[in-house]
């Protein structure tokens, strides 16, 4: 099963992906990771990719796309979550040409609705264990009061430097104008499935769960 976790900053993709991993045996192709990791493979492609961010400068679409093609000739486990692409209709086309080329296709695409009140009130309050990523809330998730992770024991957490509510307003304005049009693209394939995106981490899951089909 290939999915895609469509949803505004904060929406809690990078989380739900990680129990979709665990749970079934998914692979996540995260923008970011893919990145970072081909910039430091020393592949013709990961020199290229490490040329562009060391001048500052965007990765192109067809060199994201390139480094998901590499993915798909690997392993495909149970499936992959694309999270954090496609970001564009163009790209959304791409993804689409890419995985026909691979006698593969798009089962679904989860929308994580949110609502941005609640979604700036996340937020702000969020930070993460810099050893494994867990995500704490000082509302809804506090840090546990031995200040050690409950998942694996680290006692370093961080926030990010553009969690605050300036910054987040910035970057949904940003998905509203070249993202959210992905949600009627998607809609018109027959391929979208909403959750709610703000609830318990469980509730979301289970929700999500659900929309897969079980």
């Amino acid at each position: 099963m290939n999915i895609i976790l469509l949803g505004p900053p904060g929406a809690g993709k990078g989380t739900q992906a990680r129990i979709l991993v665990e749970g079934r045996g998914m692979i996540q192709l995260s923008t970011g990771d893919m990145l970072r990791e081909a910039r430091t493979s020393g592949t013709e492609m990961g020199n290229k990719v490490a040329a562009i961010m060391d001048a500052g400068e965007l990765v192109t679409d067809e060199i994201v796309i390139g480094l998901i093609e590499e993915k798909l000739e690997g392993d495909h486990g149970g499936g992959f979550i694309f999270d954090g692409f496609p970001r564009t209709l163009a790209q959304a086309d791409a993804l689409g040409a890419l995985l026909k080329k691979h006698d593969a296709k798009l089962d679904a695409v989860v929308e994580m609705r949110v609502d941005d009140n609640a979604l700036v009130q996340r937020i702000t309050a969020r930070s993460t264990c810099g050893n494994c990523g867990e995500v704490y809330n000082d509302i809804t998730k506090p840090i546990p009061a031995d200040g050690k992770c409950e998942s694996c024991g680290g006692n370093e957490f961080k926030r990010r430097a553009d969690d605050n509510e300036e910054s987040l307003k910035t970057r949904l304005m940003e998905y509203y104008k070249k993202t959210s049009p992905l949600i009627g693209y998607y809609y018109h394939a027959g391929a979208l499935k909403p959750v709610n995106g703000l609830g318990e981490i469980e509730e979301v899951a289970a929700e999500i769960s659900e929309a897969l089909g079980g």
